[in-house]
């Protein structure tokens, strides 16, 4: 059975960093065709945040290229995102999926990033 946790998320003052991590169980990171973070503000839609192919590319969304970088780490059957430089609108719930043949079709239950101005 296919399970992804997130953690790491909390509370920070904007300006500071948090890094989620993202525990895949069940199949091998290696066999996703890509990883990615995405979240959800009150009220708002679920939208893209960063992603990681099999082969180590990378993907960010605008508003966090420069701040945020996500990697993986295949021994340990995680993926991470350290969230640098955090401000108030990166406040939100951030899921972790993965993707098979392109489309994603797995995802955790989210984690909570709130930062404080």
């Amino acid at each position: 059975q296919v399970q992804l946790v997130e953690s790491g998320g909390g509370l920070v003052q904007a300006g500071g960093s948090l890094r989620l991590s993202c525990a895949a169980s069940g199949r091998t990171l290696s066999t996703y065709t890509m990883m990615g973070w995405f979240r959800q503000a009150p009220g708002k839609e679920r939208e893209f945040v960063a992603a990681i192919r099999s082969d180590g590319m990378t993907y960010y969304v605008d508003s966090v290229k420069g701040r945020f970088t996500i990697s993986r780490d295949n021994a340990k059957n995680t993926v991470y995102l350290q969230m640098n430089r955090l401000n108030p609108e990166d406040t939100a719930t951030y899921y972790c999926s993965a993707a098979v043949a392109g489309a994603y079709k797995y995802w955790g239950q989210g984690t909570q990033v709130t930062v404080s101005s």
